[in-house]
């Protein structure tokens, strides 16, 4: 069996936390491990890092690498896609790399899920994989769906009666209903929740995409290297609309555990758990009477006084305050900030970087100041400042720095000052990430004024 896991998606219905920059797969919500990485590790405990695809877009490289790294998956392979351009695409290029670069025999079966969603326990997810690799051996299109134990409105649904040995059959597939149809159909018994994650062997999907997708069963057939380079022209549609809601081939496979894709805060409060009053808490927060809420702080006190049902979000740029219900209009509120053209809609403080993270911690007039974060055995470019200087003073770990003809090392609670026009590179040579203060100083300290050289 052989993973795709889709990881491109830039969703802002967890904002302040989840942004353009910094999408929810890579959030730390349940402890120090993200959504991807807790979604790589499930399946590392049936394949190998080697079998597992992981496909996301260039502005995501980084996190996904830095992901892989901490659950000792480097081996997964990285697909990027140049453009945008929904499931149904991304599914179709993970496939052609399977088959054209790994040699993929046409029997073997390939599952895919979302990067982001929260399965638990692992045996029963375990069993039902198993499930669905022996219908997807027999030819079968499959699907995941989640018994719908409540209404709910955010989700599509699958109508499904009469097991076929692992598996049921399809009847229908349902857009996301009003609250009084969602009732009815957990009435009914026979509706699913749909998990979005498939199964299907590479000869079943290839087979769908000529019969539904026959423009991308074209690109396929020329290989991948000219599908990649050709993305752009392909469609922009979900593998739902495009090939499962119109297959006659379509079973599903139910999924009897506790699932979440963290679709909004209302979703995140389910899964964090409770003080004695019901509160879910991350963070320095102090709650005096609070019932039945959702605060996570991350950079402040945050101290709560006699309030029910309430979701709060801080980050060091933004407060989300909402009622419990309510957190679907989240994405209403971004939508709003973009047309003003805020930065906070798309951009988080903190940026990622093939060498670490860098994040803005203070500025003012002639001054900024960030904290730096260099991985080990990394180094940022040669480069020099016409209009600034710099100040660099460690925190933990050991810089090695080149300053014009000097070459030095930099310890905790050491520091080093950079001239204006002066050459200068910063690298880790340690085993431990190094983490710095850079202040900068000058009448302009733009991001633009910087002048890389090659080495």
């Amino acid at each position: 069996m052989k993973i795709i896991i889709l990881a491109g998606g830039g969703g802002s219905r967890l904002f302040p936390l989840s942004r353009k920059s910094y999408p929810k797969q890579f959030l730390c919500l349940e402890d120090d491990c993200s959504l991807l990485a807790h979604t790589v590790k499930r399946f590392l405990s049936f394949v190998a890092a080697k079998d597992i695809i992981i496909i996301t877009n260039q502005k995501y490289l980084y996190h996904v690498q830095n992901e892989l790294r901490e659950c000792d998956a480097e081996a997964a392979h990285v697909l990027l896609e140049p453009v945008a351009r929904n499931t149904a695409s991304a599914i179709a290029l993970g496939v052609e790399f399977f088959r054209s670069q790994l040699d993929g025999k046409e029997t073997e079966v390939l599952l895919v899920a979302a990067a982001d969603h929260v399965i638990r326990p692992l045996d029963k997810f375990k069993h039902c994989v198993e499930s669905a690799e022996q219908a997807a051996k027999a030819g079968r299109l499959v699907t995941f769906g989640i018994p719908a134990k409540r209404p709910e409105t955010g989700y599509g649904y699958i109508e499904a009666v009469d097991s076929v040995d692992v598996a049921m059959k399809v009847t229908s597939f349902k857009e996301k209903p009003d609250f009084a149809t969602a009732q009815k159909y957990v009435a009914d018994g026979n509706y699913y929740w749909n998990s979005g994650m498939f199964a299907f062997s590479l000869k079943t999907i290839k087979d769908e995409f000529a019969t539904f997708m026959p423009e991308v069963a074209q690109q396929m057939d020329k290989g991948y290297k000219h599908m990649l380079a050709n993305f752009n022209d392909l469609p922009d549609i979900s593998i739902d609309y495009a090939v499962v809601e119109q297959s006659k081939n379509v079973c599903m496979v139910e999924l009897p555990c506790y699932w979440n894709d963290i679709g909004s805060w209302d979703a995140m409060y389910d899964i964090l758990p409770k003080d004695d009053n019901g509160n879910a808490v991350k963070g320095d927060v102090l709650a005096l009477d609070c019932k039945n809420s959702l605060i996570m702080g991350r950079d402040r006190l945050i101290a709560g006084i006699g309030f029910d049902d309430l979701l709060l979000v801080e980050t060091d740029d933004v407060i989300v305050v909402a009622k419990k219900g309510e957190s679907q209009k989240v994405k209403n509120v971004v939508e709003k900030l973009k047309a003003m053209h805020r930065k906070e809609a798309v951009e988080h403080t903190t940026i990622f970087h093939e060498w670490g993270t860098s994040a803005v911690i203070g500025q003012g007039k002639g001054y900024r100041m960030k904290k730096v974060r260099v991985m080990p055995g990394k180094s940022l470019a040669l480069q020099m400042h016409y209009h600034r200087t710099e100040h660099w003073v460690v925190l933990r770990g050991t810089a090695e720095v080149v300053r014009g003809n000097e070459h030095m090392f930099i310890h905790e609670e050491e520091s080093v000052f950079i001239p204006q026009t002066v050459k200068h590179q910063l690298s880790n040579p340690g085993r431990i990430p190094l983490e710095l203060i850079e202040i900068q100083n000058g009448a302009y300290i733009s991001e633009d004024d910087i002048v890389r050289f090659k080495e």
